[in-house]
């Protein structure tokens, strides 16, 4: 039992109690409250703090590591197991990161959620090379204002492909300079109208794009500062490529435009698509080709009939022909026979001497 003998020593009393609460209550706070310090390595990581660079190689994490230093500003996470990069995975902790570089290649990623990169404001360089992806979400590249460069060089499979023009929108991306597609078998190119992006490079090599379409033609024209590159691509050198090889003969807007190659028709198999001649991209002169074929095939059905419905009608008379010559022929074969008959047999022959 506490005794008081006075005010001063109850004063005292509670005032010691009130420290000693404070204390428990900031040791309570420092044990559960989450510890960022500039020290801490993330576990199977390697930090270089001078270079501001966090490796982390071959692991078998499938998430992204929580304990990322503040001090970090480019980050490499390569061969581990992370199939799904959910909503928020860079800020397990609530805070934002000053992350300009991020490499994500070779983790086996397959789906991407929306707003997965938030807590990156500042990212300039993000790599998604070399993964698997099935699903990217529309709002996936949500919350990274300041991106510059996106690489998903051989990582979209065709489940995301159809996906990939939504997610890449200007909304998410306003200001990106550099995207890389390459050896992804896209079919056509993803972004249907270059001019509402600040794009400077568009990396399209190693794709199956057969045909660049007048739409895109028309937006590469107005984005005179924008290069495309589309080596690697198996075109088809037909007159629908029209707009495309004119563009391609007129412009220095893709850097590697003496490697795109034809690869059908066969005639034209291997050759150089800006060294075909402009005729043979003229549609008008291949569609008059076509109808002077097709008038060529009239022409001839119309004398096959005229000629069948003069036989028809003169059927009498022919048949009339037909039987003279069967009996000159028959008098003809007689007389043959005839001489044949006195030639072999010798008394015949005696007699006629």
């Amino acid at each position: 039992m506490w005794i008081f003998h006075g005010a001063d020593d109850s004063k005292r009393i509670f005032s010691t109690w009130s420290q000693r609460f404070l204390c428990y209550a900031a040791v309570v706070c420092a044990l559960y409250a989450p510890v960022r310090t500039d020290d801490v390595c993330p576990s199977s990581c390697i930090c270089a703090r001078d270079s501001g660079t966090v490796t982390c190689r071959d692991g078998e994490d499938t998430e992204v590591p929580g304990d990322i230093p503040e001090w970090t500003s480019a980050l490499i996470l390569e061969g581990r197991n992370i199939s799904t990069l959910q909503r928020g995975a860079f800020m397990a902790n609530g805070t934002e990161l000053d992350v300009t570089a991020l490499s994500l290649s070779h983790n086996g990623i397959q789906v991407i959620e929306p707003y997965a990169f938030l807590g990156l404001p500042r990212l300039h360089l993000l790599d998604l090379s070399h993964n698997r992806l099935e699903s990217i979400s529309a709002r996936a590249f949500h919350g990274l204002p300041e991106l510059r460069s996106l690489y998903l060089n051989d990582s979209i499979l065709p489940a995301a492909a159809a996906q990939l023009s939504r997610a890449l929108s200007t909304q998410s991306l306003p200001n990106l300079h550099r995207l890389e597609l390459a050896g992804n078998r896209l079919k056509s190119m993803p972004l249907m109208r270059l001019d509402i992006y600040n794009l400077h490079a568009l990396v399209l090599v190693n794709n199956s794009i057969e045909n660049i379409g007048w739409e895109n033609v028309t937006s590469l024209y107005q984005q005179r500062r924008i290069r495309v590159y589309l080596s690697l691509n198996p075109f088809r050198c037909t007159c629908d490529l029209e707009a495309f090889y004119y563009w391609l003969k007129n412009s220095s807007q893709c850097p590697d435009a003496g490697r795109l190659l034809c690869s059908e028709p066969e005639a034209k198999r291997g050759i150089h698509v800006e060294k075909l001649r402009g005729e043979e991209m003229d549609c008008m002169n291949e569609n008059l080709e076509a109808v002077s074929y097709v008038f060529l095939g009239i022409v001839l059905a119309l004398i096959g009939v005229v000629f069948l419905m003069v036989l028809y009608l003169n059927r009498g008379g022919i048949k009339r022909w037909l039987n003279n010559i069967r009996e000159a022929c028959r008098d003809q074969m007689e007389v043959y026979h005839y001489r044949y008959e006195q030639d072999s047999d010798p008394r015949l022959a005696n007699v006629a001497v």
